[in-house]
């Protein structure tokens, strides 16, 4: 398969428009994912499966979190007789452990869905988007390695038109191919895509559970 990856030319503002919007939105997204865990209310549609994707990362998240709730302590202990020194350092230590922690619980919190209404598409804080069936043209178990960071959009020229690659560690294992192009926020702005390529911990489980609803 070769593809090529969609990239807009930008100025300078709008990169750092673009950098700024991702980081909002990325904050907000994180601060949710902490309450919805709280309350154990995970984004699932009624009457939808959930199908989770984070086992792949979830040891690396794990270790950072480790990493960053020791460092928090260790730089206490070194400055906590200069508190001009120590509050910062606290508040930003802090900060960046909360973040790392709502971080997996994004993933955690948003899974896939299949259900009724359709196939909800997710990746962390970044994508949300439910497919309607009536747009979806097929749903297949395909693995694929895609490199760069996730979402990701190319034009393939294997008759799948625009695709989004939600991958983990560079894998997808889902292809969904649809009968018309969808509409898809990102980080960027709105893209349209033709097929959608993502990873799930339960490829076989997904397909079984999207066949009723073709």
């Amino acid at each position: 398969m070769s593809a090529t990856t969609t990239a807009p030319r930008r100025t300078a503002w709008h990169r750092v428009r673009h950098l700024a919007r991702r980081a909002w939105r990325a904050e907000l997204g994180i601060w949710r994912s902490l309450g919805r865990f709280a309350l154990r209310r995970p984004r699932v549609p009624e009457g939808s499966t959930a199908f989770p994707y984070h086992r792949l990362v979830q040891p690396i998240l794990i270790a950072f979190i480790v990493v960053s709730a020791i460092e928090v302590v260790v730089v206490d202990l070194l400055v906590h007789r200069w508190p001009p020194v120590r509050i910062p350092l606290l508040a930003v230590g802090i900060w960046g452990l909360t973040w790392m922690t709502g971080l997996w619980l994004a993933y955690l919190t948003r899974p896939h869905a299949v259900g009724p209404a359709g196939i909800s598409v997710r990746h962390g804080t970044e994508v949300d988007v439910t497919i309607p069936w009536d747009s979806v043209h097929s749903v297949a178990v395909r693995k694929d390695v895609v490199e760069g960071r996730a979402p990701r959009v190319t034009d393939d020229i294997d008759g799948g038109g625009r695709t989004l690659h939600l991958r983990m560690q560079h894998e997808t294992n889902i292809e969904l191919r649809l009968d018309v192009a969808i509409p898809v926020e990102l980080g960027a702005g709105t893209v349209e895509v033709e097929t959608v390529r993502l990873y799930t911990d339960e490829p076989r489980a997904f397909l079984e559970a999207a066949r009723p609803f073709m």
